[in-house]
Formats: C-alpha cells, sequence, structure tokens
C-alpha cells in the first residue's frame, strides 16, 4: 500500500517522494484471544481424562431436571460472568445431548 508522497515536511504524506513503503507485520496483540490447535488439543485431553467438575456435574443435574435459570446462576458463581456462564451452560447441554445420542 504505497501512499504518495508529496515531498513535504509535514502531513500525512510528509516525506520523500521516491520512497516504497514498508509493510509492517502485525501486531500479536491483535490476536489475543483466538484459540490455536495446540491449546484447543491440550484442553480436549485433558477433558477426556479428568472428566467434569464437581460444579460442572451440578450443573448438569439443573439442566436435566429443566432449571436453566439456576444452572446459569451457579456457573455464573463460579465462572465470575453471565457470559461465560452462558458459554458454559450451552457447553454442557451438548454434553447431554452426547450422552443421549451415545446412550441410544
Amino acid at each position: 500500500m504505497a501512499v504518495a508522497k508529496s515531498g513535504l515536511a509535514y502531513g500525512i504524506n510528509k516525506g520523500y517522494s521516491g520512497v516504497t513503503l514498508r509493510e509492517s507485520k502485525p501486531r500479536a496483540s491483535r490476536r489475543k484471544g483466538v484459540l490455536s490447535k495446540r491449546t484447543a488439543f491440550v484442553r480436549e485431553v485433558v477433558k477426556e481424562v479428568a472428566g467434569l467438575a464437581p460444579y460442572e456435574k451440578r450443573v448438569i443435574e439443573l439442566l436435566r431436571n429443566s432449571k436453566d435459570k439456576r444452572a446459569r446462576k451457579l456457573a455464573k458463581k463460579r465462572l465470575g460472568t453471565f457470559g461465560r456462564a452462558k458459554r458454559k451452560v450451552d457447553e454442557l447441554q451438548r454434553v447431554i445431548a452426547e450422552s443421549r445420542r451415545a446412550g441410544h
């Protein structure tokens, strides 16, 4: 993305006119929060080996007894924010659905 240089010493297009601009590498901070393959794999293995946490088992029991609101409240108390709690409850509902499929 070469911007036409004006040759002036001020302004957005300042500097020599015959210079090609260097492409700057994207900052590492732009990747913050992106799940890597390795991290996803490690979490999957740990989940497989260790199983569910006690609070997750309680949340699943509440979901099975159709107490969704109570389940979200419990998850929020354990995880800190309501957004995380909703994501966790959705994840545990998928776990319940998979166990039903495996059971039949």
